[in-house]
């Protein structure tokens, strides 16, 4: 399966983005689907995932309460919505696909990933 993100800027502390990650050459719905993201100078960390059908979620604690995590699975596509960003939240993020039954925070449970999308919160 081939993903591509975007939806990725510039924004001002306490703003909003949304990211979107649309999917293709596989069955959608066959697939757990997460965020990640890796800031400046740091390892990749997990930020949301989301389970097949969009029936179960999971979140990094940092990013809890502000992130909302969806998908659609008619249009083979699934959201990032970013509420109340922070400085901290800069990071390019991926969306990655895993073939699992169960929601994974962990990269090496993801088989595909997109190219990543760059989030740059200023302050």
């Amino acid at each position: 399966v081939q993903l591509q993100a975007s939806g990725g800027g510039l924004v001002q502390a306490g703003g909003s983005l949304r990211l979107s990650c649309a999917a293709s050459g596989g069955t959608f719905s066959n697939y757990v689907m997460g965020w990640f993201r890796q800031p400046p100078g740091k390892e990749r960390e997990f930020v949301a995932a989301i389970s097949r059908l969009g029936i179960r979620v999971s979140y990094a604690d940092s990013v809890q309460g502000r992130f909302t995590i969806s998908r659609d699975n008619a249009k083979n596509t699934v959201y990032l919505q970013m509420n109340s960003l922070k400085p901290e939240d800069t990071a390019v993020y991926y969306c990655a696909a895993s073939p699992a039954y169960a929601i994974g925070r962990q990269d090496n449970e993801y088989n595909y990933w997109g190219q990543g999308t760059l989030v740059t919160v200023s302050s």
